[in-house]
């Protein structure tokens, strides 16, 4: 028995609603001539992202640490690449217990590799220290 998963494509800006046909195993069927069953975006890219989206969905994560002996109390971060969905809670539990001490510059690594992730959470803002 198969079932259709239907996704709202994020790539860009048409919003292409595309329809995932999967098995009853919980993967996307093939059709007739070896292509996935994979309709309704308008580009590939559309494509590429749902078969994505269905077998190993990613995220990327912005939020914000404490910044200790600076200019302001907090600094923005994310991370520098998608990761798995399922790392989120472990990767942002990393993040609510990170402080870090200014001065902070866009760009530092405030966190390497958080929950055994391939990726890096960055600071996206400047904190001088205080005056």
């Amino acid at each position: 028995m198969s079932t259709t998963k239907e996704l709202t494509c994020v790539v860009c800006p048409n919003g292409c609603t595309i329809a995932v046909e999967l098995g009853a195993d919980g993967k996307i069927l093939v059709d007739a001539e070896g292509k996935p069953a994979i309709k309704g975006s308008v580009c590939k890219r559309g494509d590429e992202w749902a078969k994505q989206e269905v077998e190993n969905p990613m995220r990327t994560i912005a939020s914000s640490v404490p910044v200790s002996g600076g200019d302001s109390l907090m600094a923005s971060v994310r991370t520098n690449r998608p990761i798995p969905l399922g790392k989120v809670m472990a990767v942002m539990a990393e993040v609510r217990g990170r402080t870090v001490t200014a001065p902070v510059a866009i760009g530092d690594v405030i966190i390497a590799n958080p929950a055994g992730t391939d990726t890096d959470i960055i600071a996206t803002r400047n904190v001088a220290k205080a005056s």
